[in-house]
């Protein structure tokens, strides 16, 4: 059976690490044996790198930023992630353990750290193998979707000390000014279809919110299930964008990437578009029926997913259009920001999120 977390053998053009330097570190700091260490690139994500190191019978997962990251405002903190996930691991076993932060760019050139590796199932392009992925099964895992989304959002930010991750007070307003902020570093053509949807938001801004954990790219190739079958959740992956902030964003945030049958689908997803599965409209009703809460604003906070959903893939495309990366996929992301920037004009137009 495959798992769909495996690494691959071989790293992609330009993302190789000083394995020398970063062996001898490593020994260092986890007196581990002089066994040759050996790395595997992850294939999934793109933006942080992530990568499997193995010491004889130990296996760690690093990450570190993508190259060229500097070039990019206000991203890819690793420090910052590390502590995220240092702060959550006591209170979520759900997020692989943190083991060690390196600012030593002396080591592999840019900061980095190295956590526990999780195993398991995660659909990313394809349909596992060894499982059917019939109706029924996808409206099952829908639901531990959606049930693990709620325990994120209902963990205590302030007993936890998440509180210190973010700044929940003006949250919204900073999430359109630093989308807008970080556009204009990467745009590379007409912005008026960025600047309209902009307009709107800020004279929308809904004047309430619920405060909690935002993990702000929670979807199906982020979340790992059990090998058995998939009956639950043993992991929540990819961390780098997590804050504290308006728990309905992060619940846009997936509706965001939810892709419906028939609709565009910038980064290959499957498992939305599968028999059974939930469509937008659905998975919000089930987020609200068990929360037992109506969330109003939603078109808002849909608009505003499309906005930074725009600016993240042209986050990416700058990557590739400057050379920092040779990984084909950031290439086919050309336009997808204009994509995204009208459905999030036709959401403020029309008021629906589904096509359903």
């Amino acid at each position: 059976m495959s798992t769909l977390d495996e690494a691959r053998s071989e790293i992609r053009a330009g993302e190789e690490l000083n394995q020398a330097a970063l062996q001898t570190y490593l020994q260092t700091v986890f007196n581990a044996p002089q066994d040759a260490l050996t790395i595997l690139q992850f294939p999934g994500g793109h933006s942080n790198l992530t990568y499997l190191l193995n010491f004889g019978n130990r296996e760690l997962v690093l990450r570190r930023p993508p190259f060229g990251a500097e070039e990019l405002k206000n991203a890819h903190n690793m420090g910052r992630e590390f502590q995220y996930l240092s702060l959550l691991h006591p209170v979520y076993d759900k997020v692989p353990q943190p083991l060690h932060y390196c600012d030593d760019k002396q080591v592999i050139g840019t900061p980095f750290y190295v956590m526990e590796r999780k195993k398991g199932i995660v659909l990313r392009n394809h349909p596992p193998e060894g499982i059917a992925l019939t109706p029924t099964k996808m409206r099952q895992l829908c639901e531990l979707f959606v049930d693990n989304l709620i325990d994120l959002h209902q963990i205590d930010v302030y007993a936890s000390g998440l509180i210190q991750m973010g700044k929940p007070e003006g949250f919204l307003a900073r999430q359109i000014k630093g989308a807008t902020e970080r556009y204009q570093h990467v745009a590379l053509g007409d912005v008026s279809e960025a600047q309209q949807l902009a307009d709107w938001l800020w004279a929308h801004i809904p004047s309430e919110s619920k405060i909690g954990i935002i993990h702000n790219d929670y979807k199906f190739d982020n979340i790992m299930y059990s090998a058995d079958q998939m009956n639950s959740i043993v992991a929540v992956l990819d961390w780098e964008m997590a804050t504290v902030g308006d728990v309905y964003c992060d619940l846009a945030a997936t509706l965001g990437y939810w892709v419906e049958k028939g609709e565009y689908d910038a980064l290959n997803t499957f498992a939305t578009k599968q028999a059974g599965s939930f469509n937008r409209r659905e998975l919000l009703e089930c987020y609200e029926e068990k929360t037992k809460s109506k969330i109003t604003h939603i078109p808002f906070y849909y608009a505003l997913t499309c906005y930074r959903n725009a600016v993240i893939v042209q986050q990416l495309y700058y990557r590739f259009h400057k050379g920092y990366t040779q990984d084909q996929r950031l290439g086919g992301l050309k336009g997808w920001d204009k994509i995204f920037f009208q459905l999030g004009l036709q959401t403020i137009q029309t008021g629906k999120i589904s096509n359903f």
